[in-house]
């Protein structure tokens, strides 16, 4: 038997565990011993039933999950028990553009999720664990990692060395962009409501710190601090309010990368045309983008920004601590 975690209804109280039988792969599955799980702020909203295209109910919750093959189905030759993988977050985007169809089979949405001790995978839908990564950590990049990968660098115009980004806040998506960027070679503004956060920003290579609350007109700031010429990339996770204020501080054919769910407000879209600036949607990536991001992950030795482990049977409590938002970088829950 293995135990997940299951929503009775659409909010956090009704997260209970249940046990249910573990299940044997079929030909092409991996199954999985789950060894750890990561939170995004889209689990927060569809715990609410607030998803678009998602029902909640009934539902294995997360879609961030690293773990161990224990067991393959006849005609699997991409791993082997024993080998340590990582879920994408589209079980069907291997590569190429997103296409409507991929939608369907979303972990912790259109498909269950990985807070669950075991679960069966597509073969095509796993990606091998980075070696020097604990599953903790590796458990954190489906999502935010991989989201943060394809705003960088599977854009119109990918960054370069030398390039100027503005990352908002300190959750997953921004710090793992201040990562990568720095892999990269590139300049990095950080911005937050907190100098403490700020600070651990700047020690993960930021090199410019801005706090909002004392800097409310901070698209000047980050103009000032670039004398007046603006950045390259803005990935914009602020919410509704940030947007104009992240094209405002775009460059000459700058990029404003929106993430997710958590970006909206109406823009005047002028200075878009002045600066010849492009706003592009990025929704998490494909198995190859998360392949090609852990090649460098491993190459660079980068450790993601954990803020948190909970216990499996703390699952309430992580949510909680998510939704607080005091959090910097990545809320994680141990399955064992």
């Amino acid at each position: 038997m293995r135990y997940q975690a299951y929503l009775e209804q659409c909010n956090a109280d009704s997260l209970t565990m249940i046990e249910a039988a573990v299940p044997r792969p079929g030909p092409g599955q991996v199954l999985v011993k789950m060894r750890a799980a990561s939170l995004n702020y889209r689990d927060l909203f569809i715990l609410q039933g607030l998803y678009p295209g998602v029902d909640s109910k009934d539902l294995v919750p997360l879609s961030d999950g690293a773990g161990e093959v224990v067991e393959v189905g006849a005609g699997v030759d991409r791993f082997s028990a024993g080998d340590h993988v990582i879920g994408t977050f589209f079980e069907t985007w291997i590569a190429g553009r997103l296409q409507p169809q991929y939608f369907g089979k979303t972990l912790g949405g259109t498909a269950p999720g990985v807070l669950t001790e075991y679960r069966l995978f597509p073969q095509e839908s796993l990606v091998a664990k980075p070696a020097h990564l604990s599953f903790e950590e590796a458990a954190t990049l489906p999502c935010a990692a991989v989201t943060a990968w394809n705003a960088l660098f599977e854009g119109p115009a990918p960054l370069r060395a030398g390039d100027r980004v503005l990352v908002l806040g300190t959750g997953g998506v921004s710090m793992f962009a201040l990562q990568l960027a720095k892999a990269a070679g590139a300049e990095v503004i950080a911005t937050s409501s907190s100098d403490a956060k700020l600070e651990k920003a700047k020690a993960l290579g930021a090199t410019t710190l801005i706090n909002y609350r004392s800097h409310p007109d901070w698209d000047q700031e980050v103009r000032n601090a670039t004398g007046g010429v603006g950045v390259d990339h803005v990935v914009e996770v602020g919410g509704p309010g940030t947007l104009q204020r992240s094209i405002a501080s775009l460059g000459q054919n700058g990029q404003a990368h929106l993430i997710g769910v958590l970006t909206g407000g109406e823009i005047n879209p002028l200075p878009l045309l002045f600066t010849t600036s492009t706003v592009r949607g990025v929704f998490v990536g494909s198995r190859e983008m998360f392949e090609s991001m852990n090649r460098v992950i491993s190459l660079h030795k980068i450790h993601p920004v954990i803020d948190r482990v909970f216990g499996f049977d703390e699952a309430r409590a992580a949510l909680a601590h998510q939704q607080s938002q005091a959090h910097v970088g990545k809320v994680v829950v141990s399955i064992g």
